[in-house]
């Protein structure tokens, strides 16, 4: 589900194969959003120039007419900057210019993760740090805010992170994951947290988030009843 924060790309690039290997990329990662695929820096000024919404670049350094990083460097209030090229002896240069990352094609799945994950390292430094965390399921990374997580549910050596409308396996210990959390979470049994803001009722020994129904384990309960003034 995209979200106001996502983050909005611009591709330039121009070579078409290397465009749609990023596109793809970018289409698979839900915090990602592609507003525009550019083949030359001319266009890429025109559309820069008409459109202030973008927050990331990815940008081919070896292009003709104007080299990205030539392009790059004319930019006033620059977004953030992932360069992509195929000859590694440029990469210094990417760096002097702040660049987030610097992928080397052909570009894997798994690297562009790694890139895309310094950019949300960077954003998060900005916005409040209890805001979000990013998880990563299979391939795919979500952005996925604390309030809008249900709780949370220890599965093996992963998590099951339960929000309204879906659940996002990750894989983590539970206890990594919990001490990650804002403090209106609270552990109601060894396998679960659940977000006190979404709690409807307290029946017994179990809690009422929706449909679903969380044990509170003895060793909890104490704990669960003073956060609950009970």
């Amino acid at each position: 589900m995209k979200t106001s924060k996502t983050i909005r790309c611009l591709i330039i690039d121009d070579e078409l194969s290397s465009q749609r290997v990023l596109q793809h990329f970018i289409a698979e990662t839900e915090v990602l959003e592609l507003k525009q695929t550019c083949s030359n820096t001319t266009e890429a000024f025109k559309y820069l120039q008409l459109n202030d919404t973008i927050d990331l670049l990815f940008l081919d350094i070896n292009m003709p007419q104007q080299t990205g990083l030539e392009f790059y460097k004319t930019l006033q209030n620059a977004p953030k900057v992932i360069f992509t090229t195929a000859y590694p002896q440029y990469a210094v240069d990417g760096f002097e210019v702040n660049a987030i990352d610097y992928l080397l094609k052909p570009i894997s799945y798994e690297r562009f993760l790694i890139a895309v994950r310094k950019v949300l390292d960077k954003t998060s430094s900005i916005e409040k740090p209890e805001d979000f965390i990013i998880l990563k399921e299979n391939k795919t990374l979500h952005k996925v805010f604390f309030a809008d997580i249900q709780f949370a549910e220890a599965f093996g050596d992963y998590v099951k992170v339960h929000l309204k409308d879906k659940t996002i396996i990750t894989h983590s210990t539970f206890l990594k994951f919990t001490t990650q959390l804002p403090n209106y979470f609270i552990r109601t049994h060894k396998s679960f947290s659940i977000n006190l803001n979404k709690m409807h009722q307290v029946s017994g020994n179990q809690i009422h988030i929706g449909l679903h129904i969380i044990p509170i384990g003895q060793t909890y309960k104490a704990t669960v009843l003073k956060a609950l003034n009970l």
